[in-house]
């Protein structure tokens, strides 16, 4: 497999779907492999199921939660860059979030929270994380920021499917104004320009195949 061009600080890929059930069949059919089901975000309206796509890396589908009432404000992952279903943004590690959130770019940062959800085997696991704005920052590009403290990352439970992020990259009608805006937040992306903002991860199978989200 090829050398990976990503920040090496990147925590996980958001892709947000409509139908979560349908969304997940729609893309184990893309990528000829199972996912994984995660859980439910108590109090969001979402629940996910999850890829590993390198070491501490993962793929994450989100959508609607029929188990649980639509927040007042709405599901906070219709503030993507395309029509669902879409990759709408990326998360970072980082173990300095009040820091983040007070320095240069913490108006694109939103607050710091602490939250947790049950596993399907029951474990408990608990992050904090710079809960992402809507609409998103620059349509996602910016990403959102997670520290999951003593909780082991998602992505060491997770089969390895023998997929792996290839890179990372991005377009935008004003590409400087987003690597200033990564920049002020201590991160980079490849942004390129394009007529409109859009996110795409290139995925690579075992086999060699590589497939774009």
């Amino acid at each position: 497999m090829s050398a990976p061009r990503t920040h090496p600080g990147t925590d996980h890929l958001v892709y947000a779907v409509p139908d979560l059930a349908l969304g997940v069949q729609n893309v184990e059919a893309l990528l000829g492999v199972a996912l994984t089901p995660g859980g439910s975000h108590p109090g969001l309206g979402t629940r996910n199921a999850l890829l590993r796509i390198g070491p501490r890396i993962y793929l994450e589908v989100v959508g609607p939660d029929p188990q649980q009432p639509r927040p007042p404000g709405g599901l906070w992952l219709g503030g993507g860059a395309s029509p669902l279903p879409a990759l709408i943004t990326w998360a970072a590690r980082s173990s300095d979030l009040d820091g983040l959130a007070a320095g240069p770019g913490g108006d694109l940062l939103g607050p710091v929270r602490a939250m947790s959800r049950t596993r399907p085997d029951g474990e408990r696991i608990h992050w904090t994380l710079t809960m992402p704005r809507a609409p998103l920052p620059r349509r996602g590009l910016v990403p959102f920021f997670i520290d999951w403290g003593e909780t082991s990352h998602p992505s060491c439970g997770l089969p390895d499917r023998g997929i792996r992020l290839a890179r990372l990259r991005a377009r935008h009608p004003d590409p400087g104004a987003v690597r200033a805006d990564l920049a002020a937040v201590g991160t980079e992306l490849d942004v390129a320009a394009g007529e409109e903002a859009r996110l795409e991860a290139v995925l690579e199978t075992r086999e060699g195949t590589i497939v774009t989200l």
